[in-house]
């Protein structure tokens, strides 16, 4: 049975409840019942009264009966009339003479001291207690009045179960860094006698969902040590210097258990930039911002606490809150490459019965660019769908079910399309799949299906062979190409395009704009970044990015989007139109099957007629390309390259898009489908399309 009262409610009802029982029986004619002036008089004739008090002031007469009068009670009570009183007044008095009633008085009303002492004083203890319950609340509860100033950093014991770095995966970089922080808490010694001094600071900074705060998790199982850990929204209450208190309160527990980690998930709620915003008033979080950089670097420079930070947003952060002396290290953690992507299965395959026709080497290369909460979620979903099945082990076509839903979300059974729909779905996504397996620079066609999931009708599934941390122009050509195939597909059949293409377009646009403004991939342009981005914290997304050039520069760039996108357009019709029989083949065994694989595809596309490689581009026209061929590694670099994990096909470049996994679905509601999680992380511009849309 579920409890109505818990905690303080519970006793306030008892206090409740006790004072009205004291009022009751402490007011003048507490435990008297209450009956008629006749019924009064008749006891009083009959001589059943032994004691009656006449009370002028309130008009009352109090009685006490012979024991077994009334069966209710000896005592009675009742009001009466002015005047009423005299002839119940002469009753009584002839019944004194003959000693019937042994005791008869007349008196004023006069409320009992205690009774007086209640109702004066009452009312300030309930207003006390109010105050004192509500305090309770506003703080948290439970931990005293004005203890706003308390850290609620909780302290991991080591009674609680923990994580470890058996736990983690995919990101050996960061776990080699933390990994020395926890040698050091347990033998300084050695860093010591080189004159190594403890970092001070580490923060983690990467998109969601990559293992930032499982990391601080595992630091805690590892270390041996006190580990606090506290959120940044934890800082910040409806009261003023609030979270500057608790700052203080939270290092002051540390330092006093020395040595001790402190761990600040979503550090971005107190760390913003300093002075941003459209106000000119003093906020709230500068001043715990302050007290914190106070604390990791002030005149109390008592070791032994070290600071573990996680954000999203490193890029809002203030420039003093990063600087060498308070974060000295700062680790990024990105999405896992394939080997990570793997190591990171197998971790969350433990007690997960796998089939034998499982790979998870396999399912690794199909998710480029996932996140290893992503990659939870892909192992989860495809144990429930075991599970629904009633089946005993996870096979593998559980686990491609479980990565479709994870990209666009669960299949819709009971969306019935009409024979028309379905064919405009199988054409569009059918020019997806063809432009993107006749141009060059693309990726492969992994799977096609015109099945709704999610809000999309169906979707395109191309993605690469191995990762990618980089893209070339003619690649980002030949994928604006395939993004608006659909589109060139319904206007080549069907002569009147859908708003199914709505997204394509949407987010053909960006990536177009994206080669103008931030790449510097149009001649008449050049290799320029037009466009800010400030990320102030309380602009909103659009106000916060400015326009650093003229009228006439934007409309240039206008312009050349408009050439980009027109081009490619035409590049896709004019793919479409050379292999017409190759994509009625396609669509043919869409409407039979459904959904192809990448084995069925290739089949397919057997005859198609393939784009040639794109001409060489440098920018400008007088900028000859070079005919001499880049140097080729020597298999010795290529091998040490190789046992370092250095070369995998592709040219790392840290200020580009890991994962050129793409998804494009087709028609949908409006033009707009919405899909799971994006395949590759976003940048700080605009980036090729990474999740499903039209």
């Amino acid at each position: 049975m579920k409890r109505v009262f818990r905690g303080p409610w519970l006793w306030i009802v008892v206090a409740v409840l006790a004072v009205l029982l004291a009022l009751e029986f402490l007011a003048p004619g507490g435990g008297y019942d209450e009956v008629s002036t006749s019924t009064m008089s008749k006891y009083i004739d009959e001589g059943q009264v032994k004691e009656i008090t006449f009370i002028d002031g309130d008009q009352t007469i109090e009685a006490t009966l012979d024991k077994g009068t009334r069966d209710e009670g000896d005592k009675v009570m009742t009001h009466y009339i002015q005047g009423q009183q005299e002839g119940i007044l002469e009753a009584v008095d002839e019944q004194v003479a003959s000693g019937d009633i042994d005791k008869s008085n007349s008196e004023n009303p006069q409320p009992s001291l205690l009774g007086s002492l209640l109702a004066t004083l009452l009312p300030f203890a309930l207003i006390i207690l109010l105050f004192i319950f509500l305090m309770n609340n506003v703080q948290g509860g439970g931990r005293g009045v004005m203890q706003f100033g308390k850290s609620k950093a909780k302290m991991i014991s080591k009674d609680m179960p923990k994580s470890t770095f058996a736990d983690v995966a995919g990101c050996d970089e960061a776990i080699e860094e933390l990994g020395e922080i926890k040698e050091f808490l347990q033998e300084p010694a050695k860093f010591q006698a080189v004159g190594a001094k403890i970092p001070k600071g580490v923060l983690l900074y990467g998109p969601p969902g990559t293992g930032k705060t499982l990391l601080a998790r595992a630091v805690a199982g590892e270390a041996g040590v006190p580990f606090y850990s506290i959120s940044g929204s934890d800082f910040v209450e409806m009261f003023v210097g609030v979270g500057a208190s608790r700052v203080r309160d939270l290092f002051e527990q540390a330092k006093e258990n020395a040595p001790a980690i402190v761990f600040i998930d979503e550090i971005d709620a107190v760390g913003r930039h300093r002075g941003a915003g459209m106000g000119g008033g003093h906020d709230e979080r500068e001043q715990t911002l302050n007290q914190l950089l106070v604390e990791m670097d002030g005149f109390d420079v008592r070791g032994g606490v070290i600071l573990i930070a996680a954000t999203n947003r490193p890029d809002v952060l203030d420039p003093a809150l990063l600087r060498p002396g308070r974060f000295d290290r700062q680790i990024g953690v990105d999405a896992p490459d394939l080997s990570g992507r793997k190591r990171i299965l197998e971790v969350h395959a433990r007690g997960k019965p796998l089939a034998p026709d499982v790979d998870l080497m396999a399912v690794a290369r199909r998710t480029p660019g996932f996140s290893g909460a992503d990659l939870a979620n892909v192992l989860n979903e495809a144990a429930l769908l075991t599970a629904r099945n009633n089946q005993k082990q996870i096979v593998a076509t559980a686990l491609d079910e479980a990565i479709d839903r994870v990209i666009a979300g669960p299949q819709r059974r009971t969306r019935l399309m009409t024979e028309k729909e379905k064919l405009i779905t199988a054409y569009h996504e059918g020019g997806h799949a063809l432009v993107a397996a006749a141009l060059p620079g693309t990726d492969p066609v992994h799977k096609i299906t015109i099945l709704p999931r999610g809000r999309a009708l169906g979707y395109t599934m191309v993605l690469p062979d191995e990762d990618k941390y980089s893209q070339t122009r003619s690649e980002m050509l030949d994928k604006l190409a395939y993004m608006l195939g659909g589109r060139a597909a319904e206007e080549m059949v069907f002569h009147d395009p859908t708003t199914g293409a709505g997204n394509d377009i949407e987010k053909a646009t960006s990536v177009a704009r994206a080669m103008v403004t931030q790449y510097g991939m149009t001649e008449r342009l050049g290799a320029i970044k037009l466009g800010e981005s400030n990320s102030e914290p309380f602009l909103g997304r659009d106000l916060g990015h400015q326009r650093n050039y003229s009228e006439d520069v934007a409309a240039i760039v206008d312009e050349e989007t408009k050439l980009l996108l027109a081009a490619a357009h035409q590049e896709a019709f004019d793919i479409l139109v050379e292999n017409r029989d190759v994509l009625d083949a396609l669509v043919l065994a869409l409407l039979d099957k459904e959904t192809l694989d990448k084995a069925e595809v290739a089949e397919i596309f057997e005859p198609l007629r393939k784009r040639p490689e794109r001409p060489a581009w440098t920018g400008s026209p007088t900028r000859i390309p070079s005919e001499i061929p880049p140097v080729e590694i020597p298999e010795e670099i290529r091998k040490r390259a190789e046992s370092n994990g250095g070369l995998n096909g592709s040219t790392p470049q840290e200020d580009e898009q890991e994962g050129a996994g793409a998804v494009l679905t087709p028609p949908g509601p409006g033009g707009d489908v919405y899909g799971g999680p994006p395949i590759a992380p976003s940048t700080d511009g605009p980036v090729p399309p990474s999740s499903p849309g039209s």
